[in-house]
């Protein structure tokens, strides 16, 4: 019997695999490391390998396997399973769908990472199978996953959802790394909060900030939150700020898509209600009533297992 789904979530440094039933119980988890060398040409086949090695030490069969799903970063062709570009693994026009398939002689289904998280997220995680959902992942840059009427929503070649690059900036913004200024990745991503702070503190208007770069030598958004939370006027203020685009940048979104839910996931989202309340507080400044009124801002649920239960999902829903 068929009952057995294979989620992978391929990132610059390491793959996460799972393997998940169809009702979405998480049997085993692992990760291997990402291998980018030779332009990432050994991913699929170190994938395969591992995916074999553990159901050989799990004892089971072959023949329990729905199919594959995976998120790979980049541009991706979601029919055609291509990587057009993932910079970070080396890829350029890369099968993976097919290379895949030829390895393990099961379905695979390929999608873009964040899509992948979306879809994770709103099977298990705090989405909870609304039929419209938006996804935004605050991490190293700001990524995201739109959800239509229960599917995900790609576009024409496969640039649907990619809201960090959004220009919220649009004269004297910061640059980014797709080419253009003002994204809004630059100042919201885990990456942005940090450039927006040192350009604060250049400016004397974050000595607290100041102090702890002086301290340690660096800073993280982990110390920007810290610092936020024992009062610092200055630090808040700058919180509210970027969070201030951020908000505006989900209301136009929001009218646009009328999600029933937005889930904020990523490393910045570790902040909890720190994030979440200053920025329902500048979505609600910005939104169409009617659209806030049908939309809810939560944090995610599943942390870093989004993308293989978002994996196992595209596989189940394809299949």
């Amino acid at each position: 019997m068929k009952d057995l789904l294979i989620g992978v979530d391929i990132g610059g440094t390491t793959i996460k695999h799972g393997i998940i039933t169809k009702e979405g119980t998480l049997i085993d988890k692992w990760e291997i490391d990402t291998d980018i060398t030779n332009h990432g040409e050994n991913v699929p086949y170190d994938i395969w390998n591992s995916i074999k090695t553990r159901l050989t030490d799990l004892q089971i069969g072959y023949d329990r396997l729905i199919g594959i799903g995976v998120g790979a970063p980049g541009f991706i062709d979601p029919i055609s399973g291509v990587v057009a570009i993932a910079v970070n693994i080396g890829w350029h026009d890369f099968n993976l769908k097919e290379i895949l398939e030829n390895l393990s002689n099961l379905p695979v289904y390929i999608d873009n990472d964040a899509n992948i998280a979306a879809l994770g997220e709103n099977w298990k995680g705090s989405g909870q199978l609304v039929s419209n959902m938006l996804a935004v992942t605050l991490g190293t840059g700001v990524g995201g996953g739109i959800i239509a009427n229960g599917q995900i929503l790609t576009g024409t070649n496969g640039t649907g959802a990619e809201i960090g690059h959004m220009t919220v900036i649009p004269e004297n913004g910061y640059h980014c790394n797709c080419g253009r200024t003002g994204c809004l990745e630059t100042i919201a991503s885990a990456t942005g909060f940090v450039r927006v702070a040192k350009q604060w503190i250049e400016e004397g208007k974050a000595d607290s900030l100041k102090v702890r770069l002086q301290e340690q030598g660096n800073l993280s958004t982990k110390d920007i939150f810290e610092i936020a939370r024992s009062g610092d006027e200055s630090t808040n203020q700058l919180i509210e700020y970027i969070l201030d685009h951020l908000g505006l940048a989900l209301a136009n979104l929001a009218v646009t898509l009328n999600p029933a839910k937005i889930v904020i996931g990523g490393g910045v989202s570790k902040a909890g209600e720190q994030l979440s309340k200053p920025l329902q507080k500048s979505f609600d400044k910005y939104a169409l009533p009617r659209a806030k009124e049908a939309c809810e801002i939560v944090i995610a649920d599943l942390g870093n297992d989004a993308g293989i239960f978002g994996g196992a999902f595209l596989a189940l829903q394809k299949s």
